[in-house]
């Protein structure tokens, strides 16, 4: 069982250990974001949209450093720059908060459904996409560097 752990952990595990890695990450932001959101509002007091704004930013934290760290972890490194990937990751972000927000407003009318059914069509659609995205155009590892060349004959 340990072994298998391990070989899910590997960088080398291929797409297989990279989706159990950022299901793994994604239910500990699900679980973090809200509790977070709650006990600040809950607990300490805030209004309940201030801790819901820290605690989304929290999330969108966790989540970034999830994925560079755990999910998408190369040996060799990363194509992009650390500032490249949370530029492209909030663009991401962005555009999949309007999408989610577009979607539940527009189409449950539209199509005489539950705005609760749009949203997990919408999420699940969102999932696949980011992984997808993430491995290929943010947290993507470097090409393969060309052969070193060759020594000179002597």
């Amino acid at each position: 069982m340990a072994s298998r752990v391990e070989a899910l952990r590997s960088p080398g595990s291929g797409i297989v250990g990279q989706g159990v890695r950022f299901a793994l990450s994604g239910g500990i932001v699900a679980i973090v974001y809200p509790v977070t959101t709650t006990l600040l509002a809950d607990v300490v007091g805030l209004p309940f949209q201030a801790a819901l704004a820290i605690g989304y930013v929290a999330g969108l934290a966790l989540h970034f450093t999830l994925q560079r760290v755990f999910v998408w972890d190369h040996g060799d490194g990363f194509a992009l720059s650390l500032d490249r990937q949370l530029r492209r990751y909030l663009l991401v972000a962005a555009i999949e908060y309007g999408i989610t927000a577009a979607s539940t407003a527009l189409l449950p009318s539209a199509l005489g459904i539950s705005t609760e059914i749009v949203y997990l069509v919408t999420v699940a659609a969102i999932v696949v996409t980011n992984f997808l995205l993430f491995r290929s155009a943010i947290f993507h590892a470097k090409p393969p560097s060309a052969a070193a060349p060759a020594a000179p004959a002597d």
